[in-house]
């Protein structure tokens, strides 16, 4: 394992920690960027480590309340899956619409929609199962 892919992992696993703890916003942050960078320097990086990088900083903004670099970061991720033809997992947590529904935006509704509809189409069931605990979180 390359030093950018365990940089990019062990940041991965702290954002996470740090969105679930809320004692350190400032650090999760630069957690999350950090993140994804490295993973973007790795060479053994794959277009889904780049839309899950994408997709976790757009989280991050959505814990935060910060909706305009949610929406941009999960743009980037829904690129990301739609240049590779990333589908199952990957496309469902693309759609989800927390940064819309944090804007307040009107499409919100049409992307939950699609997250669901792609949700359904996850093939692993540890995985689906883990996608419907966190649709269900939707608002």
């Amino acid at each position: 394992m390359t030093d950018h892919r365990r940089l990019g992992v062990d940041l991965f696993n702290e954002v996470w920690r740090l969105m679930q703890a809320r004692e350190d916003d400032d650090r999760m942050l630069h957690a999350a960027h950090a993140s994804r960078f490295h993973w973007g320097e790795a060479p053994e990086c794959e277009p889904a480590n780049l839309a899950r990088g994408e997709w976790q900083v757009s989280r991050m903004y959505v814990v935060l309340g910060r909706a305009e670099p949610a929406i941009w970061h999960a743009q980037r991720c829904l690129r990301h899956c739609a240049e590779a033809g990333l589908r199952d997992w990957d496309l469902a947590y693309a759609y989800e619409a927390r940064a819309h529904a944090l804007a307040g935006d009107a499409e919100a509704t049409a992307w939950k929609a699609k997250a669901r509809a792609a949700g359904d189409e996850i093939s692993d069931p540890e995985d689906r199962e883990h996608f419907e605990e966190d649709y269900s979180t939707l608002s």
